[in-house]
């Protein structure tokens, strides 16, 4: 029986890069580093984020962007904040999918290898309530 999300790995060029976005943009908490060891492929650090284990690997980034990504709920009201702090650190924002009222708010963005996150302010049992209430009419 599957109890739920383990983990999740990035794989990035310089851990040090990714470790700042993590920290300054997801409000991140360093619980391990691996220093010079590799237990694993590669040198690693892991990370708590809201609860969730994210390790980062050192490694070749991602060759190409996608529309593949991880999305962290943030409270609608940080919003601005945090889209501040992505472009304090010169990150790729990149315009989401048109959104209809009641989905809540998003924010995508790029890390340095390609990897796209998404900062969320709304909640799945929002988004099943406003797709099953119809459409506004356009004859108004």
């Amino acid at each position: 029986m599957i109890e739920g999300l383990s983990h999740m790995t990035f794989v990035v060029r310089d851990l040090d890069k990714m470790e700042e976005i993590l920290v300054r943009v997801l409000d991140a908490r360093k619980i391990y580093d691996s220093g010079d060891e590799t237990y694993s492929l590669s040198k690693e650090r892991f990370f708590d984020i809201g609860g969730s284990w994210i390790a980062i690997m050192e490694g070749d980034p991602l060759e190409t962007r996608t529309y593949n990504h991880v999305a962290f709920k943030i409270a609608p009201d940080a919003v601005e904040d945090r889209l501040q702090r992505i472009l304090a650190l010169g990150l790729d924002v990149e315009h989401g999918r048109s959104r209809v009222a009641g989905e809540g708010k998003s924010i995508y963005f790029y890390d340095h290898d390609n990897h796209m996150f998404e900062l969320h302010s709304g909640t799945l049992e929002e988004r099943l309530a406003r797709y099953a209430s119809p459409p506004p009419s356009s004859n108004s």
